[in-house]
């Protein structure tokens, strides 16, 4: 199977998602500044990643985890992806498309925005690592969802 984590910018909720989701960051416990900032992709993603799904690795399930930055048309790329799968006979079963923006806080718009969109990197940066570390607990939620639907 396929899991696929996606948000407006693919570089905040859904690389750490994945992160958590491969076991790179830690599950019962907030994480620190240091542990989210050596996550190579978080508030990294450039203008030319937007539609690209990125391939993060394999859990323990031997499911592909990807993330993707799909704008404000979630529906759109959903769609695409499924209608791939089509093209290719495969079932659409084989994809999780698992959105990750119900658990973006203000903090981290705000810090995401300036570093990603303004390029004010010294500035946002530090912004959205710390809106990332509140908005921590949601993400795990979305990730233990996602994997109670996969579990064999």
């Amino acid at each position: 199977m396929h899991i696929i984590y996606h948000d407006v910018g693919g570089t905040h909720s859904t690389i750490i998602a994945a992160s958590i989701h491969l076991h790179r960051l830690p599950i019962n416990r907030l994480p620190t500044k240091d542990e989210i900032l050596s996550i190579p992709l978080f508030d990294r993603l450039e203008k030319k990643d937007i539609g690209r799904l990125i391939y993060h690795g394999n859990d323990e399930y031997n499911n592909s985890v990807y993330t993707l930055s799909r704008q404000y048309a979630p529906h759109l790329a959903v769609n695409s992806i499924k209608t791939v799968l089509d093209m290719i006979n495969k079932d659409q079963r084989e994809a999780l498309c698992v959105d990750t923006s119900p658990a973006v806080n203000n903090i981290m718009r705000i810090g995401g925005g300036s570093s990603r969109r303004l390029g004010l990197v010294a500035f946002g940066r530090p912004i959205v690592t710390y809106g990332t570390i509140k908005a921590y607990p949601k993400i795990i939620e979305i990730v233990k969802k996602t994997k109670l639907k996969i579990a064999p």
